[in-house]
């Protein structure tokens, strides 16, 4: 079975230096019907004006995934990183027992436009750790890139969760297939384009829950780009 999650349908706050869509319920925005996909917690996709950001806040007990897609994200944590992302980059920071951060555009005109995603981690209280990788555009050209993952293969930065989360970029006409296990659910999110999966259409910002299929196939019927979730 497979839901879609119009983009029209997410919440959204607009805070003047931060636009945020929100998939599932975060913050002031809460439906009980949406809180989440199996331990697929909060996809956001955010833009940050100029000059803005967010300043140091905390969390605990969850794997945050940023996926830059335009401009530059300064990070600054009270493990003693500080970086910036840039498209490409993929960051994951687990909080762990908890961890104060800072995100920030550092740029003086041109927004950052990114995806900051959480994953359930499968236990409390983790040793809080970041991990920061660059995955370039060939790497997810007509296929699908695996970017995040429990144990870190193929090069993916390192999850405490069994999730695997891909990356694809596909040009008009392009396709891609995946299996899911017996058990399994998986989410589709489509960052910008037009796709079908499983002849189920997708525009830009929709997303897919997808339960019971053992079989996918995404059909991009224009340039596209998605990110795929394997949840255990």
């Amino acid at each position: 079975m497979i839901t879609v999650r119009k983009s029209s349908d997410r919440g959204h706050a607009d805070h003047g230096w931060l636009d945020s869509r929100h998939t599932f319920s975060f913050a002031d925005y809460h439906d009980p019907r949406e809180m989440g996909w199996g331990p697929l917690r909060v996809i956001n996709e955010d833009r940050v004006r100029p000059g803005q950001g967010f300043g140091r806040h905390g969390h605990r007990d969850m794997e945050i995934v940023s996926y830059v897609l335009a401009g530059e994200l300064q990070h600054k944590d009270s493990m003693g990183n500080g970086t910036v992302i840039r498209p490409g980059d993929v960051q994951r920071m687990s909080a762990g027992t908890g961890v104060q951060h800072s995100e920030f555009n550092p740029s003086p005109s041109a927004p950052v436009h990114f995806l900051q995603i959480w994953i359930e981690p499968d236990a409390l209280g983790y040793t809080p750790s970041y991990e920061q990788k660059s995955f370039a555009s060939e790497e997810k050209r007509g296929r699908l890139r695996l970017i995040a993952s429990r144990d870190g293969r193929e090069g993916s930065v390192t999850i405490h969760q069994d999730a695997d989360v891909y990356a694809s970029l596909l040009g008009s006409g392009e396709s891609v297939s995946q299996g899911i296990a017996s058990g399994r659910l998986a989410y589709l999110h489509l960052v910008h384009g037009a796709v079908r999966i499983n002849r189920v259409a997708l525009a830009s910002g929709d997303g897919a829950k997808i339960e019971g299929e053992p079989a996918l196939t995404i059909v991009a019927d224009e340039d596209s780009e998605l990110l795929l979730f394997d949840l255990g």
